[in-house]
């Protein structure tokens, strides 16, 4: 493949889409409420992430694969996302995805909002349901800076032309390794550790930024 001029590394929940899916997903299983509470106190880095999400799976236990479509139609998203992501394109760059979240939702929403590539993880299924397991390595604060420093090598992307946007404390890692770190719809702890705070929740917000 051709070298990209730039490589621009999203989060997925609350960043590329305005929902936290974990918690959609737990909505089908009665539990939304429980799992948001858990959710935010990850997000803003009082508990580990992977801990954290394996309890958080572990309350979807049961639900059948088909409430996928259900989630699929609440997603939204964000303000600005797909003129960010033309003219990342229209500039030459890459536009990844990297998750906390699940591949059962993003193989569907990244694809359609244009991004590239992505990454995320997947959840244990039996039966046609959900077993509350994930299935592999989890994706966590580690393994999202990995992702973007695998892509950046895999497009021929320097290192100073890296941007990953995030908005928990499972992103501080991917955007301290980038050359440009951006805080959007960000946790304190993120706002006050990134390069730039973006202050509408509109992606839009991010195109003046891109390189030229």
């Amino acid at each position: 493949m051709p070298d990209a001029r730039f490589l621009v590394v999203f989060d997925a929940d609350s960043t590329l889409i305005r929902n936290e899916v974990i918690e959609l997903i737990a909505d089908e299983a009665g539990r939304g409420a429980e799992v948001a509470a858990a959710t935010e106190a990850a997000m803003r880095g009082e508990v580990d992430f992977a801990t954290s999400l394996r309890s958080r799976v572990q309350a979807l236990r049961g639900v059948p694969v088909t409430a996928f479509s259900r989630v699929l139609a609440r997603i939204e998203p964000t303000p600005g996302v797909r003129e960010l992501i033309e003219a990342i394109h229209a500039r030459g760059g890459i536009a990844a995805v990297v998750s906390g979240g699940f591949h059962e939702i993003l193989d569907t929403v990244a694809p359609e909002l244009g991004a590239d590539v992505w990454r995320a993880n997947r959840l244990a299924v039996a039966d046609g349901s959900l077993t509350g397991v994930v299935d592999g390595p989890i994706v966590d604060a580690a393994g999202k800076a990995a992702a973007l420093r695998e892509w950046a090598t895999a497009y021929g992307v320097p290192d100073g032309r890296t941007i990953a946007i995030g908005d928990g404390a499972n992103d501080l890692h991917m955007m301290a390794d980038a050359a440009l770190g951006l805080a959007f719809n960000a946790k304190p702890a993120v706002r006050a550790r990134a390069d730039l705070v973006i202050g509408r929740v509109d992606l839009r917000d991010v195109i003046p930024l891109l390189p030229t």
